[in-house]
């Protein structure tokens, strides 16, 4: 969601007096507030995998009328429905799934031109003869409301004392997205000796993460997992000096407020979702098994991740 800003910043570049809305699963609506190019969000009211046709037919004919063109970003068949019985004129979208019909302006995506997730966001904003890979691709940048920020400090009796940096050590798609925690527990001894302050951030389901690295590091490791909204996040991350992370989507959020980056990748590639932003420093072995893109490790070894020193996230941290 946040790499798709860099799409809705191409349009308002193009059209400025456009007006948008994005059709997106609940959960996404706090970060689509902090962009100034989105309008609303229309929520999808289903699950994650649930095809809910019914739900689809309905949620297109509330809209119709509103809309001149529909930009379908994922290539899955079902994603296209509701544009199509919303009756908008103009559906872009990448051949897939046999869309044909539902998408009446279809897209040939050339992988080799389009080797970034983020490239091929912005290319379906663009006319259809237009030069790629898009050259001088947005960053994304979300809105910090201070407001907030300075009522979550009361709140969870934080301080901006000392620099902080914030740790992601979590990672919805799975292990092998995963820096081994303890190393994670000894980065932060060290930064904590080094005198910085440490805010580890995650959803509840990360909270043993954040102990883990509290039992390594110290009760000075604030452990806010579980404890933050998502809109929450953003206003705290911005307040950090550096953000040690996993290839998350708390990482891409780090770059939206401007924060420092020091990404580990493991198998998954930096060559295909990078950090968006000029402050990024980059972990990755680029090992001959890597990127395998797969959950868990199909070798048994987790070498992309283990063979990760925690020295040399540290160099990059300080």
């Amino acid at each position: 969601m946040v790499m798709a800003q860099s799409l809705c910043i191409t349009l308002k570049r193009r059209f400025p007096d456009c007006e948008i809305d994005v059709l997106a699963p609940a959960w996404s609506k706090p970060l689509l507030a902090r962009m100034p190019e989105v309008r609303s969000a229309v929520t999808l009211p289903l699950g994650h995998g649930e095809f809910g046709l019914g739900a689809r037919r309905r949620l297109g004919r509330l809209l119709r009328g509103r809309h001149d063109w529909a930009i379908v970003m994922p290539r899955s068949w079902k994603s296209a429905l509701v544009p199509f019985f919303a009756g908008i004129p103009k559906r872009t979208g990448y051949r897939g799934e046999w869309r044909y019909g539902l998408i009446n302006d279809i897209r040939a995506l050339d992988k080799t031109k389009l080797a970034r997730t983020v490239q091929r966001f912005v290319a379906l904003g663009l006319a259809r003869d237009a030069p790629l890979p898009p050259a001088n691709i947005p960053q994304p940048q979300l809105r910090v409301d201070t407001q907030n920020q300075n009522a979550l400090l009361d709140k969870l009796a934080l301080n901006r004392d000392s620099p902080i940096v914030a740790m992601m050590p979590g990672a919805e798609y799975g292990p092998s997205k995963r820096w081994p925690v303890e190393r994670y527990g000894e980065l932060a001894k060290q930064l904590l000796a080094s005198g910085k302050q440490v805010w580890v951030f995650g959803s509840v389901r990360e909270q043993s993460l954040g102990e883990e690295i509290t039992r390594i590091a110290g009760e000075r490791v604030v452990n806010l997992c579980g404890s933050t909204r998502l809109e929450d996040v953003v206003d705290l991350l911005a307040l950090a000096e550096t953000a040690v992370t996993n290839d998350s989507g708390l990482m891409h959020i780090a770059t939206a407020v401007g924060v420092k980056v020091v990404a580990i990748y493991g198998s998954s590639s930096p060559d295909y979702t990078p950090p968006l932003t000029d402050r990024a420093e980059i972990v990755y072995l680029r090992l001959d098994c890597s990127p395998c893109f797969q959950r868990e490790c199909p070798l048994g070894h987790m070498n992309c991740l283990n063979h990760i020193s925690v020295d040399e996230v540290l160099r990059r941290s300080l």
